[in-house]
């Protein structure tokens, strides 16, 4: 299989994950069955900090009082946590161990690092996966490589995430890459991004390599058409 099929593919369960979570916000997982009225009176979005929000988001406030309103009746502790996460996004990559890469994707959302997600916290990810400029985008992706927070991009993480993105793949890539192909993919990335060859990976870095890279710009953009 080549490897831009292989990345279709990837794109396709990923655009589908995105949809699913947006179906989960919205409400319309659990009541497709319910007519609107029904609806509109089971729960009452009056938060203190609306104003806030719309201004971190891409969201109007009409939307968010609507995927408010989803996501309690959804989520009525208010929270999703790691575990229901990766059972979700299981569910989109049967063939493969999508285990590891749902916990690093988890901790890209989890902004304040409590161990469960809020609707605040998935409300903004989703906004910039959906409709953020492309600098917030590569922000967005940089955080999930930077998986200590420390505000640089290591060797030993980059490797970590694509293995786990090759994990969660699983049976779909035929034949399966040795761990040695993906340490040589991972090198040649590193050192195209490591501008100054100091062996980290700054923010700065991978914004100007990734808005050189063709490749990496239209995969920017697979999300566009997702909802």
């Amino acid at each position: 299989m080549k490897m831009s099929s292989r990345r279709r593919r990837c794109k396709r369960q990923l655009i589908k994950f995105t949809q699913h979570i947006t179906r989960l916000i919205t409400g319309t997982l659990s009541s497709d069955n319910e007519d609107e009225e029904q609806e509109s009176t089971t729960v009452r979005y009056h938060p203190e900090n609306l104003e806030q929000l719309q201004s971190q988001t891409h969201f109007s406030r009409q939307e968010l009082q609507l995927l408010y309103r989803g996501f309690k009746n959804d989520c009525p502790s208010g929270v999703v946590n790691e575990d229901t996460f990766k059972n979700i996004y299981a569910l989109f990559f049967p063939l493969g161990d999508s285990s590891k890469y749902a916990q690093f994707l988890f901790n890209a959302f989890d902004k304040d690092k409590n161990g469960s997600l809020s609707f605040e916290e998935l409300v903004c990810d989703l906004s910039v996966l959906l409709r953020g400029t492309t600098e917030e985008k590569l922000n967005w992706a940089f955080n999930l490589y930077d998986i200590n927070n420390d505000g640089q991009i290591t060797k030993e993480e980059m490797l970590d995430v694509l293995k786990s993105i090759y994990d969660l793949m699983g049976k779909s890539i035929h034949p399966r890459l040795k761990e040695e192909a993906v340490r040589q993919h991972v090198r040649m990335f590193f050192q195209k991004m490591d501008i100054n060859q100091d062996g980290v990976v700054t923010i700065e870095e991978f914004i100007d390599c990734c808005q050189k890279d063709e490749d990496i710009m239209q995969s920017l953009k697979i999300f566009d058409n997702a909802v």
